[in-house]
């Protein structure tokens, strides 16, 4: 085997929990999407594909070491929090004048944090046992698709509940939850087939 080849576990491993923290910073801003006019956190773009990075990596790594690396997502998740927290308190340099916009932009409301977060953890866990069980019966492609909308779905209504629930009108937050399920399908479709790219290494029985 060359020693230069790229180890896909690793990398897979590496690009889903960045992808975690990215979607995370980006979700602080509502953006408008053109053509459907829905607004959606802006973490929606990107987050959707963490559910085919963690076939990659269950794939590669099989079902425990999958369910780790989930879990490390979310402790880092609320590492990341914690320090943009920990930052935004410390005094400022009397000629950095940003101090207001990085406390609106980076310190946002905790419950919204703790919804993302826990939303993130249960959804990929249960992605994790779909994937498993569809995989070993059936195929990859099927196990990546019917896996990613099961937690999609587990995502959208455990985040939009968690976060604005008696804060926000029901109609409101349902308007939320089916604009998120119906941006994450359609990227999380994309990336289904990119699942064949990737060659399992684990043993069948880990999977």
């Amino acid at each position: 085997m060359s020693k230069n080849k790229i180890n896909i576990g690793i990398l897979s491993c590496s690009v889903y929990v960045a992808a975690q923290l990215i979607a995370n910073v980006l979700s602080v801003k509502i953006v408008l999407l053109p053509l459907v006019n829905l607004a959606v956190d802006g973490g929606t773009i990107i987050y959707p594909v963490t559910f085919t990075l963690r076939d990659f990596v269950h794939k590669t790594w099989g079902k425990k070491n999958a369910r780790q690396v989930v879990v490390i997502a979310g402790l880092l998740n609320l590492v990341m929090v914690f320090f943009f927290w920990l930052v935004g308190k410390l005094p400022s340099d009397p000629s950095w004048a940003n101090q207001e916009a990085y406390r609106i932009i980076l310190l946002p409301v905790f419950r919204i944090v703790i919804a993302s977060i826990a939303a993130q953890i249960l959804s990929e866990l249960v992605d994790t046992e779909i994937f498993s069980v569809i995989y070993k019966k059936v195929s990859d492609t099927l196990a990546v698709l019917v896996s990613n909308f099961v937690s999609l779905l587990v995502d959208s209504f455990i985040f939009s509940f968690a976060a604005f629930w008696g804060d926000l009108p029901l109609v409101t937050v349902l308007q939320i939850m089916i604009a998120n399920i119906l941006i994450k399908f359609i990227i999380s479709i994309i990336s289904v087939p990119s699942i064949k790219l990737v060659p399992r290494t684990v043993d069948f029985n880990e999977i």
